[in-house]
């Protein structure tokens, strides 16, 4: 299917659904970016995969009584974040075991509740795997508004947890609330998760939080301009994944991250300063300049005094 095809489609009453899905999928893959900024500064990526088991109850429970799916996972997400944050002040079980304990059975808990409701197998696929299809005008305002106060949120305190992120003791030091800027973290996560699970799916979301950000932390050494870059990556393959989607009969969910990790992939191999072919290119040109300084103008080794 060629683009212009893409775009007629867009515009077909008929497939309603696909413009919603496309606006969706770009605002959630948007502000993924910026909060996964934050996740990846901190070496958090098991986070975002937490929060994504944490949230399924609160889906299935919505999914169950017909209610608003974002407004079920956020609560759900919200809660077991506050719960671990309040055992982890219990300093003989360390947090990442508690989260463990906790997102895992969330996530367990979930499965049990949907199990009892009518459509189950078909239902629990859609959660896991994203879909595109049947999403309700309110998703759509409920995203875009949940979206721009996640980044107002962050816009606000962004010094404070980038702070927190790079040195956490000397936050604390500083007279930083370093404890409430995590749960505050914790939530903007769990609510970043929540607005991407209908079109990315409960076990690829993941993906949206870390690959874009990752991938322009190869491309600068700047935060500004990561923090810039990373939606910007984040936004484009959520358009370019469901355009190859639609067009080839793929998966959304699968097909988007598959185009993040190919971006990531390039990055890697192609940045200009931090890809393996400038590291070689600049190691290569270290040995030849240490042979041209160790070797004289006859060809023969100098001798060291």
């Amino acid at each position: 299917m060629s683009i212009i095809d893409f775009l007629h489609d867009l515009t077909n009453p008929d497939l309603a659904f696909l413009p919603k899905a496309l606006a969706i999928a770009v605002m959630s893959s948007v502000v993924c970016g910026v909060v996964g900024c934050y996740v990846v500064l901190r070496g958090m990526a098991f986070i975002g995969d937490a929060v994504a088991h944490a949230v399924f109850p609160g889906l299935a429970v919505a999914f169950v009584l017909q209610g608003s799916l974002v407004l079920g996972g956020a609560v759900a997400g919200i809660l077991t974040a506050l719960l671990i944050a309040v055992f982890a002040q219990h300093r003989r079980v360390k947090e990442d075991s508690l989260i463990g304990v906790f997102f895992v059975a969330a996530f367990a808990l979930g499965i049990v509740i949907i199990s009892r409701a009518p459509g189950y197998a078909g239902s629990l696929q859609q959660f896991l795997f994203g879909s595109i299809t049947g999403i309700p005008d309110r998703d759509l305002y409920t995203v875009g508004f949940t979206g721009l106060a996640i980044l107002m949120v962050l816009l606000l305190l962004h010094k404070e947890l980038v702070a927190v992120s790079l040195d956490r003791e000397m936050a604390r030091s500083v007279g930083l609330p370093v404890f409430w800027l995590d749960i505050v973290l914790y939530v903007l996560v769990t609510l970043a998760v929540v607005i991407s699970l209908q079109t990315i799916g409960n076990i690829l979301v993941l993906a949206l939080l870390i690959t874009p950000p990752a991938t322009a932390r190869l491309l600068t050494d700047r935060l500004p301009v990561m923090m810039l870059l990373a939606p910007l990556i984040g936004g484009g393959s959520a358009l370019v994944g469901l355009y190859l989607s639609w067009s080839y009969d793929l998966p959304v969910g699968g097909t988007v991250v598959l185009v993040a990790t190919a971006m990531f992939l390039s990055a890697w191999l192609l940045a200009p300063r931090h890809g393996l072919l400038a590291r070689r290119w600049r190691g290569a040109g270290r040995r030849h300049a240490e042979r041209g300084r160790t070797t004289g103008p006859g060809g023969a080794r100098e001798a060291t005094v």
